[in-house]
């Protein structure tokens, strides 16, 4: 066994602390690459290496924290990732004892991953891969991702160290105020997601000081088995006199944290942000000698979207997983398919998820396509249009791959069954992205009579996938449904099947109901009845049409009959009061769509995220508007409440995105048309700008197209930018706001020179400052305006002009 994971079982390690701040003290300069000094200054790193090794660091990391190809092409120094990576290791090395261990420190890249940024998965995992195999060949003995933003860039770099080393790896996030990350995820989904993959330590790090994470830590471990980490700042950066950036928080209140986060079931602590020897000093002397505190494995089945898990479980309610992203025996979705509209996937994704679906079955079975690429859009479709957690449905293996690659969560894998070539195909994948499996009780000789056969098909299935390393709460098991107007003898082999798969193996059940039923009048009639019987057996989880009420009503009286439902709560919310409910709403709604108003299809087309649908909406609009009130009346409205949801915390950065793209592809439309009809006047002019020294611009480029949906004129300057182009820039264009943006703490001091130079330079041009590191209190103290998200951003501009 790796000596780190030995290690990780008997005592609390102590990570180092802060390399950049300690090499900034050192002399690195701002818009400097630090990992440049592993080549033209070692001795320096490797003094700062020596530091933490002499106050007792049991883990030390190597400063390769921006080491990916993508991130040192920054400072064109990609060329270098090898000599820059492996000398990095061989620096940390020298430095180290027999005891101590050394970790590769690998950051983000800087690029917003698909689906919410143009950057492809396969792009990031590539770097990723490449910077973790040169670290392994250098010899590191253990891989520790950080600072991660988002989950899917997170699962990038985590798939790739799994899938090309044998390192163990600890995969950190960083958390908002919120408790979320800055997509939206909650820290008990990220642990679902990234123990499935394979991470052996999860945590946070950076984000906030010590009472902040503490809080992150401490949701995590309320269900989860996971080894858990954390590296606080020490405190929130601000200025002093001196105009440079300080962490306020000393090292004793720092560490007088470590208790409480030992209590929270962390196995690993260190420092980030502004963190030094000392702390790690006095650290190291709080949890000499404490243990970690034993973990129980949880076995329970969990699927997750990026910002939602779904439990499935005898102790949970019934589950639906909606059926109707599926164009088998639909010729018009079919169609639609064909000629690349997935106008149907995104309509019925919302309205399964309106109906009360938990989880969404994406089935693309259309001939003639490549199916690859249809699954990989149709599951970004459907995260855009819904949170709920997805099902991939499909037998093309590649097709499987892609769905599962932009799957932004822990998706269900529909299926594999008990033939060799299926389980050797099927597994391996599962395994890699860490999704859930959906097991088919047939194999190589069809499906058995007897409820006897398929469990034990079920038990090769769960066999072959523990020898791949899928644990049991990660298999479900589809006992398969037969017609029963051919094969009326074998409906209750299905139900006896379902109970012996609860009995012996303990395992979630899935089944297809709808089949029940093929050629039989009146099919909800025994439809419904054989949903009831099944989930009086132990079925978890119908494949079944949320929109359908019979069958959802017959969901919930059965949860209720079979006490999954406490108190009968759920059954009562949806009933209670309503005379009959059991007419299907589908004809209804379709009415109601013809004949709503064009303006209020392109507000609520905007409010989805719907970028399928939006150019239609607005060709029917023309017919009656002109385009100037389209955008006041039908987008602008939308755009302002995705706005508000996004501030009241029911919509996250995803949702925003989102909208923002329905926005950008609705003024491409109606920009032309507004120059011929008339010119639209700016809401006001803005400069923007990553500050010099900060190559980072992520935040800035979120926040400049929000500006733009709401009519302001944007000139962005990049990042990096000096102050005198800034300046200049502004009293070139005549504009009515700088907004500036900076994520690190040594690049903050250029906002306060740039509002001073403002100052002596005489025009009345507002300054709105933002960033990771940047706080309300500094750039009041600077005479600032402050925003702290894109849809504040807007807000303070709409009142600065």
């Amino acid at each position: 066994m790796n000596r780190f994971l030995e290690r990780l079982e008997e005592e609390i390690l102590v990570l180092d602390g802060a390399m950049g701040t300690e090499l900034h003290n050192k002399g690195l300069e701002v818009g400097e690459c630090p990992e440049k000094l592993n080549l033209d200054q070692p001795e320096i790193v490797q003094s700062v290496h020596q530091s933490y090794v002499e106050a007792g660091s049991d883990i030390i990391q190597t400063n390769t924290f921006g080491g990916t190809r993508i991130k040192l092409n920054e400072y064109d120094l990609g060329n270098q990732v090898k000599e820059i990576n492996t000398q990095a290791v061989k620096l940390a090395q020298g430095a180290a004892k027999e005891d101590t261990l050394v970790a590769a420190s690998m950051g983000p890249t800087g690029k917003l991953i698909e689906p919410m940024g143009d950057f492809p998965f396969q792009a990031a995992y590539t770097a990723f891969a490449e910077q973790a195999q040169i670290l392994e060949a250098a010899g590191v003995d253990l891989i520790n991702i950080e600072t991660m933003t988002d989950l899917q860039e997170a699962r990038a770099a985590l798939i790739a160290v799994k899938e090309t080393t044998d390192l163990p790896v600890i995969c950190h996030l960083t958390y908002e105020d919120s408790l979320k990350t800055m997509t939206g995820t909650d820290p008990v989904t990220a642990i679902e997601v990234l123990d499935a993959i394979g991470a052996d330590v999860i945590g946070a790090n950076c984000s906030m000081g010590p009472e902040g994470l503490l809080e992150v830590i401490q949701k995590m471990n309320q269900d989860t088995s996971a080894r858990l980490s954390v590296e606080p700042n020490a405190g929130l950066p601000e200025l002093d006199e001196n105009n440079e950036t300080i962490f306020p928080m000393q090292a004793q209140e720092m560490v007088s944290y470590a208790p409480q986060f030992i209590a929270a079931g962390i196995n690993v602590i260190g420092g980030c942000c502004g963190s030094t020897p000392e702390y790690i000093r006095q650290l190291q002397d709080k949890v000499k000698g404490l243990k970690p505190q034993p973990k129980e494995k949880d076995s329970t089945t969990v699927l997750a979207s990026r910002s939602q898990r779904v439990t499935i479980s005898d102790q949970h309610p019934t589950r639906m997983i909606g059926e109707r992203i599926n164009p088998s025996g639909r010729d018009k979705f079919s169609e639609q398919l064909k000629n690349g509209s997935l106008e149907l996937v995104s309509t019925e994704a919302s309205k399964q998820a309106q109906a009360g679906a938990d989880i969404l079955d994406v089935n693309m079975g259309v001939p003639e396509v490549d199916q690859a690429q249809l699954m990989k859009q149709a599951v970004t479709t459907v995260q855009n249009a819904t949170d709920l957690p997805i099902t991939i449905d499909t037998t093309n293996q590649e097709a499987l791959e892609a769905g599962l690659q932009n799957v932004v969560g822990k998706p269900l894998i529909n299926s594999v069954t008990g033939e060799d070539s299926s389980l050797n195909k099927v597994l391996p994948l599962a395994k890699k992205y860490g999704a859930a499996v959906l097991g088919l009780t047939l194999d190589e000789d069809g499906i058995p009579d007897t409820a006897q056969q398929r469990l034990e098909v079920a038990k090769k299935i769960v066999a072959t996938a523990e020898d791949y390393g899928i644990s049991k709460e990660n298999i479900l098991i589809d006992t398969l449904t037969l017609a029963a107007s051919a094969e009326q003898e074998k409906v209750l082999e299905t139900i006896k099947a379902i109970r012996l798969i609860k009995e012996e193996l303990g395992l979630a059940t899935v089944l297809g109901v709808s089949n029940i039923s093929y050629g039989l009048p009146e099919r909800h009639q025994v439809n419904t009845s054989f949903l009831a019987m099944a989930i009086e057996a132990g079925l978890n989880a119908p494949i079944m049409d949320p929109t359908d009420e019979n069958m959802k009503s017959a969901l919930l009286a059965s949860d209720f009959l079979v006490n999954r439902d406490p108190a009968g709560s759920r059954y009562l919310d949806e009933f209670a009061g309503q005379e009959d409910n059991s007419k299907p709403e589908e004809t209804t709604t379709a009415q109601e769509d013809e004949s709503q108003d064009p303006l209020d299809k392109i507000h609520a087309t905007v409010l989805n995220g719907d970028q399928e649908n939006i150019l239609n909406h607005i060709e029917l609009a023309l017919e009656n508007y002109p385009a100037l009130d389209i955008i006041n009346e039908g987008l602008i409205p939308g755009i302002k409440e995705v706005g508000d949801k996004y501030d009241e915390g029911t919509y996250f950065l995803p949702q925003l995105m989102m909208a923002a793209e329905v926005m950008k592809k609705a003024f491409s439309k109606l920009r032309p048309i507004l120059e011929e009809q008339q010119s639209q006047e700016s809401a006001g002019k803005i400069i923007m700008a990553t500050v010099k020294g900060d190559v980072h611009d992520i935040g800035k480029n979120i926040v400049k197209v929000m500006l733009e949906n709401n009519g302001f004129a944007i000139v962005d300057l990049g990042k990096d930018v000096s102050n005198d182009q800034i300046i200049s820039s502004a009293l070139d264009e005549n504009a009515d706001i700088i907004c500036l943006s900076a994520l690190m703490t040594t690049t903050m001091p250029r906002m306060k020179e740039i509002t001073q130079k403002l100052k002596e330079v005489g025009p009345d041009i507002k300054v709105m400052v933002g960033g990771a590191v940047v706080t309300e209190e500094y750039a009041n103290n600077i005479g600032a305006h402050y925003s702290d998200n894109a849809v504040q951003a807007v807000k303070k501009a709409q009142k600065l002009v």
